[in-house]
């Protein structure tokens, strides 16, 4: 059982309005204590927990690597987090700014931001960089979740 080593913030369900504690690393997926629906798992991550954050997490992983500075960044955030609502139980959103963890925006190779990644057990297997709409973004997402079920299946 992964320790925890991040708070958990309090997630209100789309479904039933209940409030839940959702913790940014976790094993499965979160569901409403209430009506046990799926949760969107928003989480942020720092280089000394995101293996626990965002490599160790069993659905797709879209990274949002971001800087307060980026006015792009802040229009593409709500998008996001609208579509991590959307497709609650699929996909975890991790958001990291590049300026508080240069080693993780290193590793990534980032050179413009926002910089997306798509990890599927911590592998990276899609990424785009620039902001876009959340209709573009949950397209793209969609299409890197058709190309996992036809790998698994």
């Amino acid at each position: 059982m992964p320790t925890q080593t991040v708070k958990a913030p309090t997630i209100t369900c789309p479904t039933c309005g209940k409030t839940n504690k959702v913790p940014a690393a976790a094993e499965g997926r979160p569901r409403c204590g209430n009506c046990k629906n799926p949760l969107p798992w928003i989480a942020d991550a720092e280089e000394r927990d995101f293996a626990e954050v965002a490599e160790q997490a069993d659905p797709l992983v879209v990274v949002d690597l971001w800087a307060t500075w980026c006015g792009p960044c802040r229009m593409v955030s709500p998008a996001l987090e609208q579509v991590a609502r959307e497709l609650a139980g699929e996909i975890k959103l991790v958001k990291v700014d590049i300026d508080r963890n240069p080693r993780l925006a290193q590793r990534f190779e980032v050179q413009a931001v926002p910089t997306l990644l798509i990890l599927d057990k911590g592998e990276p297997v899609a990424r785009r960089a620039g902001a876009a709409p959340a209709g573009t973004l949950r397209s793209w997402i969609e299409q890197v979740m058709t190309g996992r079920d036809s790998k698994e299946g």
